[in-house]
């Protein structure tokens, strides 16, 4: 298939259309991101021609319904008078508004959806214009006719090779396999209330806060995207479902205790062996867990994290529930630490989980040659600026 572009100049004729100023079409030119204003004025595609009064005659949803739902996928509240819902919006709000009214689903359902699509849509919708932006620094080269370059607008203009045009079938596609795996998982699990529970997994970089003082914004965006690739190829890879990044720390769900075992043992190895991170330190706790609007909530999930917070570096800390689910598994070994007082759950006895055949000591001795490691990369990275700046106490002979 042969890649079906969108001239540069026709581009810039439909910026024309929309009635974008010629200045800020200079401008966009000038700081480039006309991709980026493209995007802006021509992606939605459709006239905005309803305000918040009139798309509730439209609808029959009352003004307070159709705020709240805005509200919910992430919208500001729509001023007195301003037109900012299209056709398309009017005919999504009458069918949720159909589905109310019949008792099909609640109110309060509706606004969970509406939030949960309206954050993964944020989402999804940053990661393309962090996309779309990374290489879209300084002016858009130009063609001897004066006119943009093509290929700066490729993640646009293309038809065929662009990943913006094919969005939309992407997103639809994906959506059904997960509401398919998503299905699959709660028949396999059963009844909340009568089911064993799952594995609730923490992994988080050590010392992050301090890195994070000590290098640049870009150094530390690099950590945490290479933590974030790791983080899901071992989780995904090993049967595990990543319900969400902070920063720093993934969460994770597993099914089964043996491969929640290998998965938490494989980020420790792993973080060990990539070069520019830090170690993990990694908190487990199986049990029953409340699932709401894709996140996950319950003692275990407390539980968990409190583990993970007294890990050491390079270390895997599991619940007593968990340690007793996996007392049979030959592939792990545990050794036993003195019981600890955790915030709102009591005492708790906790243990290290190793690979079974590998000694505490072998452990210990990889942890402090990977502090090393990372000391001595820290030094390095901050030796070039100390060069660089004058020492504290001592005059500057430039100045």
């Amino acid at each position: 298939m042969t890649s079906a572009r969108l001239p540069a100049g026709e581009l810039l004729a439909l910026l024309r259309a929309f009635g974008v100023p010629e200045g800020e079409i200079a401008q966009a030119q000038t700081d480039g991101t006309l991709a980026l204003l493209a995007i802006e004025r021509l992606a939605l595609g459709q006239e905005l021609r309803y305000d918040l009064a009139a798309a509730s005659d439209g609808t029959g949803l009352p003004e307070h319904e159709l705020r709240h739902i805005w509200r919910s996928l992430g919208f500001p509240d729509p001023q007195p008078g301003e037109k900012i819902f299209s056709d398309v919006d009017l005919g999504n709000f009458a069918a949720v508004a159909d589905l109310i009214h019949s008792g099909v689903i609640s109110p309060e359902v509706t606004y969970g959806m509406t939030r949960v699509i309206g954050s993964s849509m944020a989402r999804i919708a940053s990661a393309l214009i962090d996309a779309v932006t990374t290489d879209q620094q300084g002016p858009v080269p130009l063609t001897p006719d004066g006119e943009p370059a093509s290929e700066v607008l490729e993640p646009i203009a293309s038809e065929a090779g662009g990943f913006l045009p094919i969005f939309p079938e992407v997103l639809a596609q994906s959506w059904r396999r997960h509401l398919q795996a998503a299905a699959r998982r709660r028949l396999l699990r059963g009844d909340a209330e009568d089911a064993h529970g799952v594995v609730v997994g923490f992994a988080d970089l050590v010392g992050f806060t301090a890195l994070a003082q000590q290098v640049s914004d870009e150094e530390l965006a690099a950590v945490v995207d290479h933590f974030e690739h790791l983080a899901y190829d071992v989780i995904v890879a090993g049967g595990g479902r990543v319900v969400k990044m902070i920063g720093d720390e993934v969460m994770f769900l597993v099914d089964d205790p043996i491969s929640a075992a290998e998965i938490a043992l494989d980020l420790s190895d792993a973080s060990r062996d990539a070069a520019g991170l830090s170690d993990v330190r990694v908190g487990m706790a199986s049990g029953p867990v409340i699932e709401r609007e894709g996140d996950v909530f319950g003692t275990t999930v407390n539980l968990a994290s409190r583990a993970t917070a007294i890990a050491y570096p390079g270390t895997v800390v599991v619940s007593p529930e968990l340690r007793e689910a996996l007392e049979t598994c030959p592939l792990v070994a545990f050794r036993a630490m003195r019981p600890r007082f955790l915030k709102n759950i009591g005492r708790v006895s906790l243990s290290v989980m190793r690979r079974s055949g590998e000694p505490p000591a072998t452990i210990r001795d990889a942890i402090d040659e990977r502090r090393r490691q990372m000391r001595s990369m820290l030094r390095d990275r901050l030796a070039p600026r100390a060069a660089d700046e004058p020492a504290a106490g001592r005059d500057d002979p430039d100045a």
